[in-house]
């Protein structure tokens, strides 16, 4: 877990706190900086190796905003923000009863995702596949002490993981079970995950609105990504599935799935 240690300036040896920081709810940073009269405050990142970086109140400030809460229930909570060049989407799943959460794909602006993954509790992060997009972050979590996985078929991508992901298994989250499903065309590792419990699949590249991901790249394979949203997404899933690519808006089962042939006889 990232821990922020707060410092004042003037007395650089003393503590004033170490703490989870910034706290839940806890958004008006500016005056929390100024509470005390004629004091500036530093914010530092514990890193993985036990050194520090500093942080400005304005970087603080600009990782805790544009993070949009896109489903609730009793059971958990799935937020989203948009980061890089390309705006991917990253998201993370929390469990509301243990508070645990994960991050899927770390993709880019990693001292915004370090943030969240302090806020949210993050202790892993999921990769969808490896290419440049979605992993730019990965180093610095890493640093952060968060452990990163994916699967070994896009393993040579990362210079660095923690764990490999497999087909067809059960990823806890807390209370919560995120499903892994081997979908194999826009790369050869490329993996979705089913929240059952609420009904939404993260499907990264592999399945957008108005057809599947690009096969255009190395490893791309028209044929093997068809054969993967036909046979383990539109023949497995319920039509109600909410469906959240790595990049652009949502959608369901029940909107694409009609669509396939269409797709196949325009090969793309």
């Amino acid at each position: 877990m990232v821990t922020y240690r707060v410092l004042l300036l003037d007395q650089p040896v003393n503590f004033l706190a170490i703490r989870s920081f910034p706290a839940e709810g806890e958004t008006n940073l500016t005056a929390l900086a100024g509470s005390t009269s004629g004091t500036t405050w530093i914010f530092e990142r514990e890193l993985r190796d036990g050194s520090t970086k500093s942080l400005g109140i304005t970087q603080i400030m600009a990782q805790s905003e544009l993070v949009e809460k896109i489903y609730l229930d009793g059971l958990c909570e799935v937020f989203k923000v948009v980061v890089g060049p390309v705006d991917n989407n990253v998201y993370i799943v929390r469990c509301k009863s243990t508070g645990e959460g994960v991050l899927i794909d770390a993709a880019n602006e990693h001292e915004k995702l370090l943030d969240l993954c302090q806020r949210y509790n993050v202790r892993r992060v999921l990769e969808t596949h490896g290419h440049w997009d979605h992993i730019q972050a990965v180093p610095q979590v890493r640093e952060a002490g968060i452990d990163v996985g994916i699967t070994h078929e896009d393993s040579d991508m990362l210079e660095a993981y923690d764990f490999v992901l497999e087909d067809d298994s059960e990823i806890a989250v807390g209370d919560l079970k995120l499903g892994s499903i081997a979908t194999p065309g826009h790369t050869p590792g490329s993996m979705c995950f089913y929240l059952q419990s609420a009904n939404l699949l993260f499907s990264g590249d592999t399945l957008f609105p108005g057809g599947p991901g690009a096969t255009k790249f190395p490893g791309g394979n028209f044929e093997e990504i068809i054969g993967s949203i036909e046979g383990r997404l539109f023949s497995k899933l319920p039509l109600s599935t909410v469906v959240l690519p790595g990049h652009g808006a949502s959608t369901t089962i029940q909107t694409e799935s009609p669509h396939l042939d269409e797709w196949i006889e325009r090969g793309w």
